[in-house]
């Protein structure tokens, strides 16, 4: 029986395989570039339980940290890259990020910043903040009852931080459903995978400086009975009690089970009930109805595809190798 020769037409052809299976192989890689699940496996093996533990903690003295942690990553993600500049403290020449009207109120720096004391104690000057932000995000998702996702590691931290960045970047919390497509779609994302992400107001707390547009001056009016004409009445006359017109700084529950992962957003966005105005614009557009609608029914994909969506979300800018810095504290460059 003739065998196939090594060489000539067939050789190209295998070649050819062999090419296109790696091509493809690379193609669906979910991670960025230089990102690997195994990162410290050598350099910092713990690194992960670490993370794990003291997310953990905090939890037990406030669950509401779960969504603290939530907004840490995407306000330091959607602002030049997942390179743990929201960390930053503010210098004598430049605002940092904190700073920005669009973080006010942000929660959990502190608490990141001891988790890494923790690891460069063990591991000095190997784990970097960017890997600890995106791994306490998903540990804390999980442990109030979300899903968990693979977390591939290796992001370095940056060395800049400013206030009008993340002003530039972030979506305030007035923006109408086109205004939240445009902001999702500069960063690759679509108009499902935003109203995915904005499930994570399922959990968290905020600050009535983010409501008050929804309850007083809906459609600048600057009058005190100007809200949006879609929330419901009950629901707008209690928002009232617990931010009165100028309060900025009272703090409410952003959903009504807050303190857990679940699909409860969804249903209070489809009952007149999102706290933001970003959250009840999802439903003022045909399709983003729809999607809501599904979320908000048991056994949806909302749960799988949040989770995509989060780490779509840890590929953005990261930077690897040489670049950047690992800190040796998160509130400060090295």
């Amino acid at each position: 029986m003739a065998t196939a020769s090594a060489n000539g037409p067939n050789a190209l052809l295998v070649s050819v395989v062999l090419l296109a299976t790696v091509c493809a192989c690379s193609a669906l890689s979910p991670y960025a570039a230089g990102l690997s699940e195994d990162f410290y496996h050598k350099s910092c093996p713990q690194a992960a339980s670490i993370v794990d533990a003291y997310v953990t903690k905090f939890l037990k003295k406030d669950r509401n940290f779960a969504g603290a942690f939530n907004r840490l990553q995407f306000h330091d993600c959607w602002v030049g890259g997942c390179d743990g500049s929201v960390l930053l403290n503010s210098t004598e020449t430049n605002q940092a990020e904190r700073e920005a009207h669009v973080n006010f109120g942000l929660r959990g720096v502190a608490e990141i910043d001891e988790i890494k004391a923790a690891l460069e104690h063990l591991c000095p000057g190997v784990v970097s903040c960017a890997d600890i932000l995106i791994l306490a995000a998903r540990d804390a998702t999980a442990k109030v009852g979300g899903p968990t996702w693979t977390v591939a590691l290796g992001r370095r931290d940056g060395v800049n931080s400013t206030a009008l960045m993340a002003d530039t970047n972030l979506p305030f919390p007035v923006l109408n459903f086109s205004g939240l497509v445009a902001n999702f779609a500069a960063k690759g994302f679509g108009a499902r995978e935003m109203i995915t992400l904005s499930g994570a107001h399922t959990i968290g707390r905020s600050h009535c400086n983010g409501i008050l547009p929804h309850l007083y001056n809906f459609t600048g009016r600057d009058d005190a009975n100007d809200t949006d004409p879609a929330m419901n009445k009950n629901f707008a006359v209690f928002l009232k009690k617990l931010c009165p017109e100028g309060n900025r700084t009272n703090t409410i529950f952003i959903d009504s089970t807050a303190n857990t992962f679940d699909r409860a957003y969804y249903k209070n966005v489809l009952q007149g009930k999102g706290i933001f105005i970003t959250d009840s614009t999802l439903i003022t557009n045909p399709v983003g109805k729809k999607v809501v609608t599904s979320f908000s029914k048991p056994r949806s994909s909302f749960f799988t595809e949040f989770a995509a969506g989060m780490v779509k979300m840890g590929n953005l800018g990261v930077l690897t190798g040489t670049e950047g810095e690992i800190r040796k504290t998160c509130q400060f460059v090295n």
